[in-house]
């Protein structure tokens, strides 16, 4: 924790002295809360980011397994259209970010220094969210037209596992929101 004004670590003795001089001064708390707020705030940052990041390995992972068993006979396998592939692709790559970004969590160990670490994360979480919303945009009319014909199980899986990048999408995005935060707190100086 630092503080806004020094950038200097916030000790235990700097928080008592804030709130004696505030209580002698009758000014009332708002030096100590918004102190309070801000580790509040922090708290909520870095407990949010991973569990966004693995909602995102979820659905990224639901939507690969999803595609991959979408084999119905012919002309309904997966593979047979490149939109569904296009999806199955990125799921993948999805699937590896977000895992290797909880992994980097889960071992509390440090693969790059802080700075580039938060400049990965942002950027990471920004270009596999577009992937995933394109993927996701690109096969839905596909599977439209596909509806429009005949309503069957592969129309299903396909619209379930084009649901779960979507979804997988919205967790990202707000990783990358968090991640963001991060970056716009830290001091590179």
């Amino acid at each position: 924790m630092t503080n806004p004004d020094k950038q200097n670590p916030v000790e235990a003795s700097d928080v008592e002295a804030a709130t004696k001089t505030e209580t002698t001064q009758g000014s009332g708390t708002s030096s100590f809360s918004a102190i309070t707020q801000r580790w509040k705030r922090e708290d909520l940052v870095k407990k949010a980011c991973p569990i966004t990041r693995g909602l995102c390995l979820l659905f990224s992972l639901l939507a690969f397994i999803i595609m991959v068993s979408n084999k119905h006979g012919y002309g309904r396998n997966f593979d047979d259209y490149e939109e569904y592939k296009y999806v199955l692709a990125i799921a993948i790559i999805s699937t590896v970010y977000t895992a290797w970004q909880t992994f980097v969590y889960l071992s509390k160990r440090e693969f790059f220094d802080r700075r580039t670490s938060m400049l990965v994360d942002f950027s990471g979480d920004q270009i596999v969210a577009y992937l995933l919303i394109s993927a996701a945009s690109s096969a839905i009319p596909l599977t439209n037209r596909f509806r429009e014909g005949q309503d069957n199980i592969f129309t299903d899986s396909a619209a379930s596992a084009i649901s779960m990048a979507f979804f997988a999408f919205i967790s990202l995005a707000l990783s990358a929101l968090f991640s963001g935060y991060k970056i716009s707190t830290h001091s590179f100086i």
